[in-house]
């Protein structure tokens, strides 16, 4: 039994390719409903934006080709998946697909065009022909749309706009408006083409991600340097980039100096000044200067193609505002079409009006009725924007965050590493007991191997002055909030906070007033003790980011309320947000930030902006969390959002690109259904012919998707304009 359990598992697994032809919600819909219906077919994911499909296959149920075989019926064609960081949009090596005059959809315009013009030519010649060339070139230009209408019904999408086409077209020939059939299959043929070329346009924001790896790398290799391609780097590889070169992959210096230009990656516009032990990201190019690089990541494994891979699956997901518009039109459709078909019979029969007349309103009914343009209006927004923020060092992870921050009304952030700049320095060294050496060395050897940024500062300091580190036993046990402790050879070591200290009755009148002054400069104070005896005091500063006060003052600009959330005392935190001019809330225990993003809430939508190391906890409770970090992998996979660059303007940026789509979907269902209302009532009362219904449709769809596509220029407003 086991063998055969593990025989059918191997039959069982994941099938991942590019579906060509596949540029709106529509056809992402039509061809998951298809695969939903097949035996052995599960996990279904569509990502029309990059026209990528994966799913788990039973090809002991399903065969493969199966699968295949049923996409190309619903006329999209399947190309085998190709795995690596070029491929990353849809398999594609170079980041494009065929040139636009070589796909099925422009052959179509073509030759259904070319029809037309016949037809023209023929009724010009021979009127008395004219429907019949008219109804020839109609009915050719029809059939493959009916072929993809009559698959779609029996895989489950019976309402597509293939169904409406058919309906309409083959309904205008039978009543004798064959030159309205043609022109309207015309139309059709050249609004999905143009799909085509906008959907182009909205894959080539990500694609752009892709084009800033170089393809090949300089690998150093006992002593020699060749050039390889850039995916057969690994961790370890030393490379030599020289100046002008982009880096191929992620890594750290180990030789040279130079400045890198981030903007690629971070989109920070100022080049970063690297030498010996700075890290460098795949993309960032190299300005001058020689450097010798050990790579820290494959080339599908660095920062750019994490980011790409971020933002395809965040584009996978629906905004809540997709999911309403996905399903109000699985009733929109159907509705709409039985009010075509009462507008055909209800005014013959309720008051013997002209069956012609009627019959021919009902028809442009039908045409006007897909809601292709609602449907597209919100993931092509979402697309768009969430191309133009990675570009920018804006990562969101979905439509559902995206719309979350721009209903924001609160932004709450951490203190250390995120307003302030996570590199605190020690400036007074207060021993008891013993030296200044000696309390500093105790300090380091408890705090040894910690990655909060207050340990990482008296373990430098400690190694700066060349201390030896005492011997720990057990390792180190931390009570988050309050102190680090660990056993040595003199006795039990913590490093804690002065309320640590004195929930341990551990301080006097004079120490208390030692870390009250020190703490009134704005200086971090933690307490050394041995055997709950205090033994020193380490007082550090945190500076504030450059941006930080200027970020601030824009948040509020943009009616958001700034609020300082931190585990610090009162006294630090006061002259932390003094300074940068918003609330503070201190003295907080990671519980005691979670109740306060739970009070911050009930006024609205919260926004945890965190280091994305200690803050786990409060960026899952917010309504939506975000990281701050330059590409760390932290930053990369925690929270709904990262900002990759270390600037609090980026807050603001994030802010106003989350506004702006919401703006922008608004505006692209506002086109959809006005268009939609206008030319239905204007059917009604004759104004509007077939063709003109067409219109309706793809010229909507044709506007929803332009205009989604402004996003793709987004710029951050430095200003208040």
């Amino acid at each position: 039994m086991a063998l055969i359990d593990k025989a059918a598992s191997a039959r069982t697994g994941a099938l991942k390719m590019r579906v060509e032809g596949m540029d709106c919600g529509a056809c992402a819909l039509k061809i998951e409903n298809a695969l939903e219906r097949m035996p052995g077919v599960t996990d279904i994911h569509m990502n029309y934006s990059t026209e990528t499909l994966s799913l788990r296959l039973d090809e002991d149920r399903t065969p493969r080709e199966r699968v295949d075989g049923r996409i190309r019926a619903l006329g999209y064609t399947p190309i085998p998946f190709e795995g690596g960081i070029g491929r990353a949009i849809g398999g594609r090596p170079d980041g494009g697909g065929q040139a636009w005059w070589r796909t099925g959809k422009s052959r179509a315009v073509l030759g259904v065009g070319t029809l037309l013009v016949a037809a023209l030519a023929v009724s010009t010649v021979r009127p008395e022909f004219s429907y019949w060339a008219y109804g020839a070139a109609a009915l050719v230009g029809l059939v493959p749309v009916a072929r993809r209408a009559l698959a779609g019904a029996l895989s489950g999408t019976p309402f597509g706009i293939e169904t409406l086409m058919t309906l309409a077209t083959a309904g205008a020939i039978a009543i004798g408006a064959a030159e309205e059939a043609a022109v309207v299959i015309f139309l059709f043929a050249a609004g999905e083409f143009l799909e085509m070329v906008a959907a182009g346009r909205a894959r080539a924001g990500i694609e752009a991600l892709i084009n800033v790896v170089p393809r090949t790398a300089r690998i150093e290799e006992g002593g020699r340097v060749r050039e390889v391609p850039a995916e057969l780097l690994s961790a370890g590889d030393i490379v030599v980039v020289r100046p002008g070169d982009r880096v191929p992959s992620d890594g750290e210096v180990v030789e040279g100096r130079s400045e890198v230009d981030e903007a690629p990656v971070t989109g920070e516009s100022m080049p970063a000044a690297k030498s010996i032990g700075d890290v460098v990201y795949a993309g960032s190019i190299n300005a001058h200067g020689v450097l010798r690089v050990r790579l820290t990541h494959s080339a599908q494994d660095n920062t750019i193609a994490r980011i790409i891979h971020l933002v395809e699956e965040a584009q996978e997901s629906k905004a809540p505002t997709a999911r309403f518009i996905d399903n109000f039109s699985a009733y929109y459709t159907p509705a709409a079409m039985i009010v075509a078909v009462l507008v055909m019979v209800g005014p013959p029969l309720a008051v013997s009006a002209d069956w012609h007349t009627w019959l021919y309103r009902g028809l442009a009914t039908l045409l006007i009725a897909c809601p292709c343009a609602l449907v597209i209006s919100t993931p092509a927004a979402i697309a768009s924007a969430l191309a133009a923020g990675a570009r920018h060092g804006l990562l969101i992870k979905g439509g559902a965050a995206l719309e979350t921050l721009a209903k924001v009304r609160t932004i709450a952030f951490d203190k250390t590493g995120t307003l302030t700049g996570g590199r605190p320095q020690i400036t007074d060294l207060v021993p008891i007991e013993g030296s200044a050496d000696d309390l500093l060395a105790r300090a380091a050897a408890v705090e040894r191997g910690s990655s909060h940024p207050l340990g990482i500062a008296i373990v430098g300091a400690a190694e700066a002055r060349g201390l030896p580190f005492a011997s720990v036993f057990g390792g180190s046990t931390a009570l988050p909030g309050k102190a680090v402790t660990a056993r040595t050879r003199e006795g039990l070591v913590s490093v804690g906070s002065p309320r640590f200290a004195g929930e341990l009755r551990a301080l006097s009148d004079r120490v208390s007033t030692q870390i009250e002054t020190l703490e009134a400069e704005g200086k971090i104070v933690v307490v050394v003790l041995l055997a709950k005896r205090i033994v020193g005091l380490i007082a550090l500063r945190d500076e504030p980011r450059a941006d930080a006060a200027l970020g601030i003052a824009r948040l509020r600009g943009l009616g958001l309320r700034p609020v300082m959330l931190t585990g610090d005392n009162r006294r630090v935190a006061n002259v932390i947000a003094g300074a940068l001019g918003l609330e503070a809330q201190s003295e907080l225990l990671p519980d005691d930030k979670l109740a306060a993003i739970g009070a911050l809430k009930e006024a609205g939508p919260v926004a945890m902006i965190g280091d994305g190391i200690n803050d786990a906890p409060a960026l899952t409770a917010a309504s939506v969390g975000v990281a701050m970090g330059a590409g760390t992998d932290v930053a990369l996979e925690t929270a709904d959002a990262a900002l990759l660059k270390d600037r609090v303007f980026g807050v603001v940026e994030l802010v106003q690109l989350s506004r702006a789509t919401l703006g922008n979907i608004r505006q692209n269902i506002g086109i959809a259904l006005g268009l939609k209302f206008m030319f239905l009532a204007t059917t009604l009362t004759g104004f509007t012919s077939l063709w003109m219904a067409i219109l309706a449709d793809t010229g909507a769809t044709v506007l929803v998707t332009a205009n989604a596509l402004r996003l793709l220029r987004f710029r951050p407003r430095t200003h208040e304009s």
